[in-house]
């Protein structure tokens, strides 16, 4: 999560001043995690029509950015997805549902860019039941190319205020084909209120703030050597690591000025929300939460090529018992009876953002 020169400033708050010598300057714009974003630049180069259509899928949103995928080739033109057991959120995500709403970001954007290089996918979830692989997909040539693969390489998670501007009716309304979309004024401050006292109960249950602590990654080198979980990178940042103001220790002591700007700053960004976007199963197995992935993928696409941005916010869905009145209230407000709600987002106009650090291909092929 790289921060604007906004939020960089209030965090520091006047009170820590960077000294802007020319070798600070010179280190400060030599800040971006290049090795991290390499796959980004490989996508599409695999002559192999799996591995090509991989090195796409393996840039799909997932919770955390844990990319919690293992995938072993078969054949000439198979392979099976695994999910890899020591990538989970046992805290925030103890039955691993968001998890397999990722799996299911990672199958579609993968059939996307198959689908695009000519390639169709026969898809077979859960090929032993739900406690054994993800998925197992054969391909086969010959596809039409679907619209919203030209835009997986644009595609973000806008971590940062909305503008504050509605999205228009129109806008709304085609989206409805995707997902659920709230833009009346009632229920979109119900939901910021809801979306805000989740994260705070987040925030400050010391072990579900402390499983993001660990996965956070603190500076280009720290980035580069582990490019997963949650980034905490670019010149603005390593301003504050420098000064001694943003460091890992900081982060989960609530007594902390660091903890409590943080804090401050998640919640002007979660109240500069225009519209909501909903998700939802009629029941909670393996292949509804896939499905919610895979949907959600199209949901995120379909806003890129729209000009709009969109950001999970589902800590109200997250079960564990603190968790508990927030998830009632959700699925009260959001789910038909006995329907199950798998995700929910902001949507509004947001600015570009980075890409975000992966892992190479290679290292996610179990039998390579």
């Amino acid at each position: 999560m790289t921060l604007s020169r906004r939020k960089t400033l209030a965090l520091i708050g006047g009170g820590t001043v960077f000294a802007a010598s020319a070798a600070a300057a010179g280190f400060l714009t030599t800040r971006t995690p290049q090795v991290a974003q390499r796959p980004w630049e490989l996508a599409g180069t695999y002559a192999d029509p799996r591995l090509n259509a991989l090195s796409f899928a393996l840039l799909a949103p997932n919770p955390h950015n844990l990319q919690p995928w293992q995938v072993a080739l078969e054949g000439e033109d198979a392979l099976t997805l695994h999910h890899d057991p020591t990538r989970r959120l046992p805290e925030t995500d103890p039955f691993d549902r968001q998890i397999m709403i990722g799996m299911g970001c990672f199958l579609e954007q993968m059939v996307l860019a198959a689908g695009a290089g000519g390639h169709s996918v026969d898809l077979t979830l859960f090929p032993d039941g739900e406690g054994g692989p993800v998925a197992h997909a054969i391909f086969r040539t010959g596809a039409t190319p679907d619209p919203l693969a030209a835009q997986i390489m644009d595609r973000r998670s806008c971590k940062e205020p909305f503008e504050d501007r509605p999205v228009p009716s129109a806008l709304a309304n085609e989206l409805e084909s995707f997902a659920d979309i709230y833009t009346d004024a009632p229920t979109v401050e119900t939901l910021k209120t809801l979306a805000w006292e989740a994260m705070e109960v987040e925030f400050f249950t010391h072990r579900t703030m402390q499983e993001s602590v660990d996965l956070m990654r603190f500076g280009k080198a720290e980035i580069n050597a582990n490019p997963d979980g949650i980034d905490l990178g670019g010149p603005f940042l390593e301003t504050l690591m420098l000064a001694g103001v943003l460091s890992r220790e900081v982060q989960n002591d609530p007594e902390s000025s660091g903890f409590k700007q943080g804090v401050e700053l998640y919640r002007t960004m979660l109240h500069a929300t225009p519209a909501y976007a909903v998700l939802t199963t009629p029941t909670n197995t393996r292949a509804d939460q896939v499905d919610a992935g895979r949907r959600w993928l199209r949901l995120n696409l379909a806003t890129t090529a729209k000009g709009l941005a969109l950001h999970p916010v589902s800590q109200a869905l997250q079960e564990y018992p603190e968790m508990a009145p927030h998830y009632a209230s959700a699925h009260a407000l959001l789910a038909p009876a006995e329907h199950t709600v798998q995700m929910l987002g902001r949507l509004g106009y947001g600015p570009s953002t980075p890409r975000t650090p992966r892992w190479p291909l290679e290292r996610k092929l179990i039998n390579a």
